[in-house]
């Protein structure tokens, strides 16, 4: 059996895996974010316009690293 065949059919297997791993730290960003959102809006009604573009940037950014998680999951190895 030739090793390199065998690195990268175990790499094409565990590549979806490791999205899914690696999707689990936005998941849990996104939730804290809005999550205080919610509860800076409680405490001051008046500021949810702007709370609330400040929460659309942050889940951007915190959604940005699923997009590199899924390039890096991707990425063949020789």
């Amino acid at each position: 059996m030739d090793p390199i065949t065998t690195v990268a059919e175990i790499n094409g297997h565990l590549a979806p895996i490791a999205f899914g791993i690696a999707t689990i730290g936005p998941a849990i960003g996104v939730g804290i974010v809005v999550g205080k959102t919610v509860e800076s809006v409680a405490r001051q009604p008046e500021l949810q316009g702007r709370l609330t573009g400040l929460m659309f940037l942050g889940i951007a950014f915190t959604e940005a690293l699923a997009f590199v998680a899924i390039a890096v999951a991707f990425i063949p190895f020789p």
